[in-house]
């Protein structure tokens, strides 16, 4: 699992960085707002820690601003201030989840492993639907128009992750850190892989729902959107 860290206090980022290291975990570390937010766009997280109180840009508006940008990566924000009206300006902002300082490790963790199940869907959604196109997470069969389609493991795993963000835009790197983390192959091999989900997914039907969005990602677009751009 990689976490980006965006908080100021160093000897909070130490102990934060020593225990999850430790349990394997993947962290990048921010000491500013403005370099958090920077990295939460360019890399894919599976879950961002955010203070609050953060030198140049502000926890509130840092994840306000990602938020406005389409980053819907879960955000816990993990702060000294623990006012009603400071929890409730953090939800409001798009913060997932809030745990007040001083914290339990183990809880921040188990509030981290709560949070990334839910967003990977693993809690109580069976299937994922956009538009007449859904995929069973279970026998990993995708149906469009009555029609069923098998996916290899990694097919699954990529129109999964269009599904969870649609209809947002999926990064490149979120996919090919979702497949093969560190290791990752030639961009050709991702474009291959593309191109298959598309000949199972797209092929023999009037509308396409699967757009390459050049040196960015991929997104799935209805309907309605494809004819509006005639």
């Amino acid at each position: 699992m990689k976490l980006l860290l965006i908080e100021d206090h160093q000897d909070i980022a130490n102990i934060i960085f020593d225990f999850f290291e430790i349990k394997g975990y993947t962290l990048d570390y921010a000491n500013n707002g403005l370099q958090g937010y920077e990295l939460a766009k360019q890399h894919h997280y599976d879950l961002i820690i955010l203070d609050i109180m953060l030198p140049r840009m502000d926890g509130y508006m840092v994840c306000q601003q990602l938020r406005e940008d389409g980053i819907d990566t879960p955000i816990l924000m993990l702060t000294a201030r623990d006012t009603r009206e400071d929890t409730l300006e953090g939800f409001a902002t798009g913060a997932d989840d809030y745990l007040i300082k001083p914290f339990d490790l183990e809880i921040l963790e188990a509030r981290i492993t709560a949070l990334t199940r839910r967003r990977k869907g693993t809690t109580a959604t069976k299937t994922l639907q956009f538009g007449d196109l859904s995929l069973d997470l279970k026998t990993h069969i995708a149906t469009r128009e009555n029609r069923q389609i098998s996916l290899n493991p990694t097919l699954f795993t990529i129109l999964k992750l269009m599904l969870l963000r649609a209809p947002n835009i999926l990064k490149k790197q979120e996919v090919m850190n979702t497949l093969w983390g560190d290791d990752e192959p030639e961009n050709n091999v991702l474009r291959s892989h593309i191109y298959q989900l598309r000949t199972q997914i797209d092929k023999g039907f009037s509308h396409s729902y699967i757009k390459t969005i050049p040196k960015v990602g991929y997104q799935l677009i209805k309907q309605i959107k494809e004819d509006n751009q005639k």
